[in-house]
């Protein structure tokens, strides 16, 4: 499992310079990967998700986060290359889930 995950976050950097439509595809099919994966978001709070059709739905939450408020946060980012402040700055719901996964998968820069 850790192989997979580890060649699909290269597959994600590989289409950063290519179409952001191609870029969405490859995160969500990364987001399924990593699946019930341990994250941690910036204030510590440990969190897993699960994927569901096109949802991503966080232990921590009732509420789930759409696949297209995925897509508008890859957006920002990629907008912001990548020099992301905080998970406000991604401007949807969920961002603060959002920016730990992103970070992870080294869409965000983090400092250090």
């Amino acid at each position: 499992m850790y192989r997979k995950r580890k060649q699909e976050i290269e597959k994600l950097h590989c289409c950063m310079d290519k179409s952001l439509e191609l870029l969405e595809n490859h995160l969500w099919e990364t987001l399924k990967l990593f699946s019930g994966y341990s994250f941690t978001t910036v204030k510590g709070l440990r969190f897993h998700y699960t994927v569901n059709g096109n949802e991503i739905l966080i232990d921590r939450k009732k509420k789930s986060i759409t696949r297209s408020s995925v897509n508008i946060a890859l957006k920002e980012t990629m907008e912001m290359k990548g020099n992301v402040n905080g998970p406000k700055k991604l401007k949807v719901f969920g961002a603060s889930y959002l920016y730990a996964i992103f970070c992870r998968f080294g869409l965000i820069k983090t400092e250090g």
